[in-house]
């Protein structure tokens, strides 16, 4: 994560919502074995390289990343409340955005659309794609992770 920290250009640009007191709360909050911040920096970051490699609009993709799973839930729901959450989360992430943020058209898409097929929004712009895209990488790598540190664990 250092090494995201260190582009300035990205920091100058997501700055705003990494230091709004709201978003903040996601680093309480559990999240594929590390916590909610920590993925949606990662999943902002890579959106923001992909796009600008593309020649994307990396501005929005960034941001739009950074919220994409911007909502504050309890760290103690059961199995059954995280299962429903995956359908509904997108709706909750744009609401609770939408309070704390101005957003526009393109950043309000990304986190409609990033569960994407399994949740029913249509990613409608480049950005949009990319992120749904860099989502699912970013959290098959944060499993992963998480998988490989429980064997370690049991391997003892």
């Amino acid at each position: 994560m250092t090494k995201i920290y260190k582009n300035i250009e990205y920091t100058n640009l997501v700055d705003p919502i990494l230091n709004n007191e709201e978003f903040l709360k996601t680093k309480e909050i559990k999240h594929h074995g590390i916590t909610r911040f920590e993925h949606s920096v990662r999943v902002s970051y890579y959106s923001y390289k992909v796009s600008k490699f593309l020649r994307l609009d990396y501005e929005n993709a960034a941001r739009g990343a950074l919220l994409h799973d911007f909502f504050i839930s309890e760290n103690d729901q059961s199995k059954k409340e995280k299962f429903i959450s995956t359908f509904t989360h997108p709706k909750k992430a744009v609401i609770q955005s939408e309070k704390v943020f101005n957003l526009n058209d393109i950043e309000k898409n990304i986190i409609w659309a990033h569960m994407f097929p399994i949740y029913v929004a249509l990613p409608k712009y480049a950005e949009s794609w990319v992120v749904t895209v860099t989502d699912k990488v970013v959290a098959s790598y944060e499993f992963c992770l998480k998988f490989k540190n429980k064997l370690i664990k049991i391997r003892g």
